[in-house]
């Protein structure tokens, strides 16, 4: 597994490096040879932000950790977090990777599984709602309007689907999907 290492803010020091390459080299039984993880690392604040991206074969795996000037516990819940993901999506992601996964996995970083790693989900509510033409001014207001956390459109000018939602850092995001 190749593992790729950047930061902004801050510097990596060869001690981190190896850190960082330890801990991500635990992921290569649940990963194929070639693939790749960028970690990227940002200091905020006085925050550490890791953040872990996987891209393979057509499925994106990321995880964003943060935690108070402590550099190698954003790390340890970011790599949580990428474990979960694949646990949780080990049926979806075998299918799509052609690959058999161990069927005894014992987690590297995941202390508990919790409510939230249930692979059982279900679609708790059902809602339909009429999707009228609007500029994205009007989107954004009538998203503030309900109090949601996203609003899906179809924008005035295209004539396509978009959605609308908050981020984490408290600005828009804007998706726009493709055929």
């Amino acid at each position: 597994m190749k593992t790729t290492i950047s930061a902004k803010g801050m510097n990596v020091t060869p001690a981190i490096e190896r850190r960082i390459l330890k801990k991500t080299q635990t992921m290569s039984k649940y990963l194929r040879e070639n693939t790749e993880m960028i970690v990227r690392m940002r200091k905020e604040k006085n925050e550490r932000v890791v953040e872990i991206t996987v891209p393979m074969n057509g499925v994106m795996l990321r995880a964003e950790a943060t935690s108070d000037d402590n550099l190698f516990m954003s790390i340890d819940r970011a790599l949580a977090k990428i474990e979960r993901q694949i646990l949780r999506n080990r049926t979806r992601l075998e299918k799509r990777l052609r690959e058999e996964f161990p069927t005894e996995v014992v987690p590297e970083f995941i202390e508990e599984l919790g409510a939230e790693d249930r692979e059982d989900r279900q679609v708790a509510r059902f809602k339909t709602y009429t999707v009228r033409p609007m500029s994205q001014e009007d989107a954004i207001l009538q998203m503030e309007l309900l109090g949601h956390s996203f609003f899906v459109y179809i924008d005035v000018d295209t004539d396509r689907a978009h959605v609308l939602y908050l981020r984490k850092d408290g600005n828009l995001g804007l998706l726009v999907p493709e055929a």
